[in-house]
């Protein structure tokens, strides 16, 4: 890429095919991850999804974890860990010890979504100790706890009369990078009240990102740990030999995401040959053509200029990559040829 291209990282929702198992997924995600760590990458994120049939992505502490020992150099952190399904010190205490084991290397991404349809977020945010609307209303609270319990000094619980030192891990050296990240102005706000790094998730939204970046570098307040505004794009994009290849890559995914936004039966991601035999409705079908527009899906040429157009009018330096290429029918299934193959020609 060219002087004034910006960097890339990688977003990862350990995809599961149609012909894979949790445990095929799993290995090609760790596949994904090495060619990217090879490949120069800046980070590689894992997202938080519930109950879905086509992600495997459930336990972002648990994926980076193993991202991170099948790595050597790339930052490897969540996008993102949804903290109201979670108490705020078992979130401080998994990253402390991500961080103590790979220091410098993780990145904390925070968001408020439930990651989930309604009866598996009450599952979750049961489990987590209480009603779901409440523990929404205090998000901000739960971040401020998790930044605080991860410092090396810990924080004072008052209990009784007494203060009782609560530390995430003992004898911290290290904290990791805590990222707020959201698909709306509510997000963009508090990223700014704190002066923490912030990411929209203009890969899923598609609308709102300038007016959520504007909204956050306008009302930033420099924070000890971060002196002025720092951000990135996210973005889907499929990247093969021609422009016919990566167009019929990307159908799964968009198939995918029309049923997701149009509240169809969710299912494993089709391979290729399945989502070609798929007849969609005119009003679909436009659906499905304003997606791909969104999308970087092309030949290399292409896309690497989609990209550094998406970075300058969003005036960010970094792109994150979220490669959804699917796969054909024959494909080893613990493999992703296709979306390691969209890092390849992109970093080329």
């Amino acid at each position: 890429m060219s002087p004034a291209s910006p960097t890339l990282s990688v977003l990862d929702l350990v995809p599961v095919r149609s012909d894979q198992a949790t445990g095929d997924a799993l290995a090609a995600s760790l596949s994904l991850a090495r060619a990217a760590d090879e490949l120069g990458y800046r980070r590689y994120w894992l997202a938080e999804h519930h109950n879905m049939p086509a992600v495997a992505a459930t336990n972002p502490p648990v994926l980076v974890g193993l991202v991170a020992s099948a790595t050597s150099r790339i930052l490897v952190g969540s996008g993102g860990v949804m903290l109201p399904n979670h108490a705020p010190l078992v979130v401080a205490e998994q990253f402390a010890l991500l961080e103590a084991a790979f220091p410098g290397r993780i990145d904390l991404g925070i968001g408020r979504a439930p990651g989930s349809d309604p009866v598996t977020s009450y599952a979750l945010r049961h489990g987590a100790g209480g009603v779901s609307d409440e523990i929404v209303s205090r998000f901000p609270e739960y971040v401020d706890n998790v930044l605080a319990m991860m410092e090396p000094a810990g924080v004072g619980l008052s209990v009784q009369g007494r203060t009782y030192p609560l530390r995430a891990t003992p004898q911290a050296r290290s904290v990791p990078t805590i990222w707020l990240l959201g698909s709306s102005d509510y997000s963009a706000r508090l990223a700014a009240e704190k002066g923490m790094p912030y990411v929209f998730a203009h890969h899923f939204s598609g609308s709102g990102t300038a007016e959520a970046l504007a909204l956050y570098r306008e009302h930033f307040r420099p924070s000890p740990e971060l002196a002025e505004p720092r951000t990135f794009l996210t973005v889907n994009a499929v990247v093969a030999g021609t422009e016919d290849e990566a167009a019929r890559l990307a159908l799964p995914q968009l198939l995918a995401m029309l049923a997701l936004r149009t509240g169809q039966e969710l299912t494993p991601q089709r391979l290729v040959e399945e989502a070609e035999k798929v007849e969609l409705s005119a009003p679909h079908l436009e659906l499905v053509q304003a997606m791909a527009e969104r999308w970087v899906i092309g030949d290399p040429a292409r896309a690497r200029a989609r990209i550094e157009e998406l970075a300058a009018s969003y005036g960010v330096d970094e792109v994150m990559v979220h490669p959804v290429a699917g796969a054909w029918t024959g494909t080893e299934p613990g493999a992703s040829p296709a979306r390691e193959e969209t890092l390849r020609l992109l970093a080329a």
